[in-house]
């Protein structure tokens, strides 16, 4: 009779198991909120110890810095995407909902964004978040002018002024959403207060 022994669980590399990690912080986050987000806590969810974490994240601030990292891209449309033949103000509303969309498949980012972690005791993700804000803030901008240019949104509001209420509209909805326990459509709210908002300086 021969005796059958388990097979060995293969060991994660050091990528996978940072990725898990920082997934696992976003999870907790949302199901904790970003202030409860113990080391300890990603420890027992991935089955490590804390010195387990800290061989892959030095400090705690070094897990919430990959963590922006990682949700600050959008999925979908991107700034970077703009080419001259496209329709500028189709490209925001498509952002717009790509961002969106993003936070409702992540919805801890709201919390994150405005978590104490951020504003206070990471200097490092909080500059993370004021770069990511300023290039879609660039990104909104060259859209809108680009789009006056082609005649199809009035001069009347400058762009970076429209860039700065398309992110507010972001920011604004996604709190109003976390807020009210995700009870609406993101996306589709976010579709619907884009077009009222623009439509005023649209010509065409």
């Amino acid at each position: 009779m021969t005796t059958q022994t388990a097979p060995k669980r293969s060991r994660k590399s050091a990528a996978d198991r940072k990725a898990e990690i920082v997934e696992t912080a976003i999870q907790l986050a949302g199901e904790l909120g970003p202030d409860r987000v113990t080391t300890q806590r990603i420890a027992d969810a991935v089955g490590l110890t804390q010195p387990g974490i800290f061989r892959h994240f030095p400090a705690k601030t070094d897990i919430w810095l990959a963590v922006g990292e990682w949700i600050a891209p959008a999925p979908g449309a991107r700034t970077d995407e703009f080419s001259e033949t496209s329709d500028p103000a189709a490209q925001m509303q498509a952002m717009v909902s790509a961002y969106l969309t993003g936070i409702m498949r992540h919805p801890a980012i709201p919390a994150i964004l405005f978590s104490r972690e951020l504003h206070v005791e990471n200097d490092q993700l909080r500059a993370h978040f004021e770069r990511v804000m300023k290039h879609r803030r660039a990104g909104f901008t060259k859209l809108a002018r680009a789009a006056q240019a082609n005649g199809t949104l009035s001069e009347q509001i400058p762009p970076e002024d429209l860039a700065a209420l398309i992110l507010a509209l972001i920011q604004g909805l996604a709190m109003r959403w976390s807020l009210e326990n995700r009870r609406f459509d993101l996306v589709a709210e976010g579709t619907r207060l884009m077009q009222g908002m623009i439509s005023p300086f649209q010509t065409q």
